[in-house]
């Protein structure tokens, strides 16, 4: 667990991750490191590149849903990888919910970079969305 942001639940085929903040905007930010810590080392990853991100969704969980979605698209088109994730608002509107963040990362090196394990996609399945007292806590499968 990467200074108690997240873990690793167990699952049988695909990556099982809770992630945990005093925020909802906390939680999603260490839900994206997590996702990226299982691609490959994060510590690794500089802060040479800042860029602004925005996504909607239906529901909190749609919208979580779709900001992985867009960081790992972004992976995947521009060989960015994201070590650091700063979201500064999520809104309600009148179709669900906005989030708008700053990213921070750099293009994959493959001579810098360790390369652990590939996530094909985000699921729904499982997912959940807990707020408790001092701690909001989200669930997701990775499609491996």
């Amino acid at each position: 667990m990467k200074d108690h942001k997240f873990r690793y639940l167990d699952h049988t085929a695909d990556v099982f991750v809770e992630a945990y903040g005093g925020s909802l905007e906390a939680a999603f930010e260490n839900a994206a490191l997590a996702m990226f810590e299982i691609m490959t080392d994060t510590e690794m990853v500089a802060s040479e590149a800042e860029e602004r991100l925005e996504v909607e969704g239906r529901d909190e969980s749609a919208l979580l849903y779709n900001w992985l979605e867009a960081l790992l698209v972004r992976f995947e088109v521009s060989n960015m990888l994201y070590s650091n994730f700063k979201i500064t608002q999520i809104s309600k509107t009148p179709r669900g919910f906005r989030l708008r963040a700053t990213v921070q990362g750099e293009k994959l090196d493959p001579h810098r970079h360790s390369k652990k394990t590939g996530v094909k996609a985000i699921t729904y399945h499982e997912m959940e969305i807990q707020r408790h007292l001092k701690e909001v806590k989200v669930k997701f499968l990775l499609d491996i």
